[in-house]
């Protein structure tokens, strides 16, 4: 990672501060007005986010015209800022409000799967709110721990933390994450793990994702296999009808063995997942960034 200058980091700091708290302090209502704002801003501060977005749409959901892609992509956005209104307001969520938030399904999963005794395994994704998702099922059914990838920013990433841990989970890093997930799942705990990114070479095979081959990260299904634990599909996702959030838990799946086959029926499950609601997954990231040896990037350099 290149080196960031510590004015850079108070820079960024100082405005993910300001965003938090203004949308932490204000009416709801007010703060969803301002949360709309703030990712128009994100989307026109930073293009490339679009550009990466439209790409993606057109490999993967072909079938679509420029104004049903931008109709996602405006969704996209709007998705980011109703996470960005939820992370803000934890503080204030407690047991007495939780179901104003969101509402859970399928917790007769979890509750089965802890009976077992060998811990469970979400697999999730950058779909819907997922920050909600941990935060409000370590509230309603206990602590549970999740894994992270270290922000850049080391301020803001301190910042979200503390947010992340408001209610007692715990937080995982990336950096010897094995060992120490597979101790919480010897203690029968739950993890929270983000599936849908994209993984290098060294650590991933290729997926049938859309239609287009993606490179999926293993270890979570090497983790699955090793520790017997249950894998349960889970996503916090906006239902418009109801203002609210519901928090899907999915039966358990079934575990294999073989990693390449398991990694393949998990993105099944998230594909069928993100076309029901495609408005709501993270469609700027670079999904399918690491190609096959010798096939051309997808994207822009």
């Amino acid at each position: 990672m290149p080196h960031r200058s510590r004015l850079r980091n108070w820079v960024e700091y100082a405005f993910a501060l300001v965003v938090l708290k203004s949308l932490q302090w204000t009416p709801i209502a007010a703060a969803d007005a301002l949360g709309r704002y703030y990712a128009r801003l994100l989307d026109r501060w930073v293009p490339r986010l679009r550009r990466v977005a439209e790409r993606n749409l057109v490999l993967a959901l072909p079938e679509l015209d420029a104004a049903g892609r931008s109709a996602i992509i405006d969704g996209v956005f709007r998705s980011i800022a109703r996470l960005l209104v939820g992370l803000a307001r934890f503080p204030s969520i407690g047991p007495h409000n939780l179901d104003l938030w969101i509402r859970i399904e399928g917790a007769e999963h979890v509750d089965a799967a802890l009976r077992q005794g060998r811990g469970v395994l979400f697999a999730t994704a950058h779909l819907g709110n997922w920050e909600l998702s941990a935060f409000a099922h370590g509230l309603a059914s206990g602590p549970m721990s999740i894994l992270v990838r270290p922000l850049d920013n080391p301020m803001i990433d301190r910042l979200v933390e503390r947010r992340r841990g408001l209610r007692g989970n715990r937080v995982i890093f990336k950096k010897d994450f094995a060992r120490s997930i597979l101790k919480a799942l010897a203690g029968n705990d739950k993890v929270g793990i983000l599936i849908d990114q994209n993984a290098s070479l060294e650590s991933g095979v290729f997926v049938d994702f859309f239609g287009v081959p993606a490179c999926a990260g293993v270890g979570f299904a090497k983790i699955a296999a090793h520790s017997g634990a249950a894998v349960i599909l889970a996503y916090a996702l906006w239902v418009e009808d109801e203002g609210r959030y519901v928090l899907r838990f999915n039966p358990p799946m079934e575990i294999t063995g073989d990693a390449a086959r398991d990694t393949a029926t998990l993105h099944a499950g998230l594909e069928a997942a993100i076309r029901a609601y495609p408005d709501q997954w993270l469609w700027i990231h670079r999904r399918w960034k690491t190609r096959p040896p010798g096939e051309p990037s997808i994207y822009e350099e």
